[in-house]
């Protein structure tokens, strides 16, 4: 793994986290609340979990095993709490 992956997937690790922090702070008066909101979070912290998986973790080049043991995780939280998230809807 070269340094210029790792400070590119850092940049975009940071450009994640401002846009949450966006939608968190002034989601509203973008018109981005509700099951939008929650579906773009959830979508960005798949998308975090999965860049310090497989880069800061280092898991890019191993067995599928051990990438997949760990991004199906992910998936598994994030659809727990989708699925939270939807049945409190009602």
């Amino acid at each position: 793994m070269n340094t210029r992956h790792l400070n590119t997937v850092w940049a975009v690790l940071l450009l994640a986290t401002l846009a949450t922090w966006a939608i968190g702070e002034i989601g509203d008066q973008l018109g981005i609340a509700g099951p939008l909101a929650m579906f773009l979070l959830l979508t960005i912290s798949f998308v975090k979990g999965r860049l310090v998986v497989l880069d800061f973790m280092g898991l890019r080049g191993v067995k599928f095993f051990w990438r997949g043991l760990l991004i199906g995780w992910l998936l598994l939280v994030s659809a727990l709490i989708a699925i939270a998230y939807w049945i409190a809807l009602k």
